[in-house]
């Protein structure tokens, strides 16, 4: 039978909960056993796409469509796992499947409460959810972590607070621990334990005992012996069962800590993991895994060489509204061994508007831009600070700085391509000037303009590499040399094929297309030392000991040529897809098993998502 970890947070949000759940199951994983992972989101909303970056972080996008929590990005990276939609629980969703089944009248005539059908439809959820194989094994996991959004005593939480209080006694206590992560304050030197104990305190009141208490303190400095004491007696648990979380160099460490605790040592007692039958071979992948992880981690803090890289976007404000740019660039400069600086430029700074309101802010925006390794424009939706990208992509290419768009990146170095050299001053997309005399971005025909939550083009889809780029693209060597990659999308434009001929014809060659030809994907130049653009996301597939390739590639290129060229041979040599090999197949087999609800005759206007 499946075990199940639940991992709650007491005080205040935001403190970790995510690392500390997938820190958890990457050690569970190096012990031979499948772990798969849950996020339960308390919000109301169905799933997080019409949600805006700067608020809640950025939206990540998984095989299947879905438009999910961050967190999720943090599972299918550290456990190298790939999760569906349905691994994301929001009360719209369990509210929308409860009032379903009520209009169906599957309740026979009953009253619907709280308690016990949204609380059961949880637990349903769950259950069924972490039966479904996640890794290449394609079996059942043994061992299923769920994380608990948001803080004990939330009044949006309380239906699933209660729903797994139900749980522990329907799956047995052999089956069922609890970890509750908690703020430990340092004031003045001293580490506070009241927040704690009045945490667990509300926890206990409403039914559920930690079994381990991971203490997140904001520092360098570990959790005190006598503090660890103190929480053990206020906290009805032993010394053992009290974990330190403090802040260390870089969260890949955090397993280690982690690990140096005990926490795995515990957990094979409590979950009585020893009756599981864990292969040989399952225990030989996890004993290669730790010793990769940790081999990986030592070597960061030895990196003194440095790569610059300056990251142009419109949601700069809020860096977790990048976080998977920011962990694929971790991720590639772990590859080529160097110490990863990111230089975070507001587009709009680099326009001239910017220069008369804020001369400062235009000239630091610029400097950074001038001195930049390497130049990134990440995706994004709406007019500002469209124009700023357009400078950066047109600088890196003219100094013949290494570039690499994504999305909106993407489509923001096609229209300077087509201002620049084919001359055409008010090249522009359709996103931002509807009835624009020349579109070379333009809305995909078959999305709805009057639906905006699960309406883009969304999910894994493949990418048809052109038969004359084998010999020189750098793109098609970073994917192994093969003829077909697969990468997810999220995205409503693209560029308009009346305008491909052109566009080729004057030196932007689109190495890679849809499966019918029709649809722009990938673009790079030959005569730069690395200019890549991409209408995928394919940050969202990197993993630490896996990067991904075009950022593999813009690292490496940032370093310098003699890099790029060592890491193009070791891609050929040894790439291997992410993707488990029953979902690289067709895109219209993948679009009818997505999250994608195009309608080909939309009308009406639609709202742009806010800025």
């Amino acid at each position: 039978m499946t075990k199940y970890i639940l991992v709650s947070g007491g005080v205040v949000s935001g403190i970790g909960k995510g690392v500390i759940a997938s820190s958890t199951g990457l050690l569970l994983k190096t012990a031979g056993l499948k772990v798969t992972a849950i996020k339960i989101d308390p919000y109301m909303n169905i799933d997080a796409g019409t949600m805006r970056p700067t608020e809640h972080g950025e939206v990540y996008v998984l095989n299947d469509g879905g438009e999910v929590d961050l967190d999720l990005g943090n599972y299918e990276r550290y456990l190298d796992v790939t999760l569906s939609k349905d691994n994301n629980i929001t009360t719209g969703k369990i509210y929308r499947e409860v009032i379903d089944k009520e209009r169906r009248g599957e309740y026979l005539g009953k009253t619907v409460q709280i308690v016990p059908h949204v609380t059961n439809a949880i637990q349903d959820w769950i259950e069924r959810i972490s039966k479904v194989p996640v890794d290449e094994s394609g079996e059942e996991p043994d061992i299923c972590i769920v994380e608990l959004g948001g803080t004990v005593g939330d009044i949006e939480s309380a239906p699933f607070i209660e729903a797994m209080r139900q749980f522990q006694f329907r799956v047995g206590h052999d089956n069922f621990a609890l970890i509750h992560v908690s703020l430990v304050p340092d004031m003045h030197g001293e580490q506070k334990t009241k927040p704690t104990q009045t945490t667990v305190h509300a926890l206990r009141g409403l039914g559920l005992l930690p079994d381990l208490i991971a203490c997140r303190l904001l520092g360098h400095k570990p959790l005190e012996r006598a503090t660890k004491d103190k929480i053990s007696m206020f906290c009805h648990v032993a010394s053992e069962q009290v974990i330190g979380v403090h802040d260390v160099s870089s969260v890949y460490h955090v397993p280690l800590l982690l690990q140096s605790q005990g926490i795995i040592d515990y957990l094979r007692k409590r979950l009585n993991l020893a009756n599981l039958d864990i292969t040989e071979n399952w225990i030989s992948k996890g004993l290669s895994l730790e010793a990769r992880w940790t081999g990986m981690t030592k070597g960061q803090e030895r990196l003194f060489d440095e790569v610059k890289i300056v990251l142009v976007g419109k949601y700069t404000d809020l860096k977790d509204s990048y976080m998977s740019v920011i962990k694929a660039l971790e991720h590639s400069a772990f590859r080529v061994r160097r110490k990863l600086i990111i230089q975070w430029v507001e587009s709009s700074d680099l326009e001239p508007s910017t220069q008369e309101t804020d001369p400062a802010k235009y000239h630091d925006a610029w400097r950074a831009v001038v001195g930049a390794g390497g130049i990134l424009v990440p995706g994004g939706f709406g007019q500002r600070g469209a124009e700023g990208m357009i400078l950066a992509i047109k600088w890196a290419r003219e100094q013949k700085i290494p570039f690499l768009g994504i999305c909106l990146g993407f489509q923001m170095a096609v229209i300077e391509w087509a201002r620049s050299v084919l001359g055409i001053s008010d090249a522009q997309s359709t996103e931002f000037v509807p009835d624009t005399p020349n579109p070379f971005v333009i809305f995909m025909p078959e999305i709805s303009r009057t639906h905006m939550g699960g309406t883009m083009r969304l999910g894994l889809r493949p990418t048809v590499f052109d038969r004359d780029s084998e010999t020189w693209s750098k793109a098609r060597k970073l994917y192994g040399g093969s003829e077909k990659m697969w990468e997810r999308h999220r995205h409503r434009y693209e560029v308009n094929p009346e305008q491909v001929q052109r566009l080729q014809e004057s030196g932007l060659p689109f190495v890679g297309k849809d499966e019918k030809g029709e649809r722009m994907q990938i673009f790079e130049l030959k005569d730069h030392p690395f200019f890549m653009g991409l209408q995928a996301h394919p940050e969202l597939c990197s993993r630490p000991l896996n990067p991904s390739p075009p950022f593999l590639g813009f690292i490496a290129a940032s370093c310098g040529q003699s890099d790029l060229e060592e890491q193009l041979q070791e891609q050929l040599r040894t790439f291997h897809p992410p993707h488990p090999e029953h979902s690289m197949i067709s895109e219209e087999a993948l679009r009818q098993s997505t999250q994608e609800h195009p309608i080909a005759n939309g009308v009406g206007t639609m709202t742009p998502p806010a800025d």
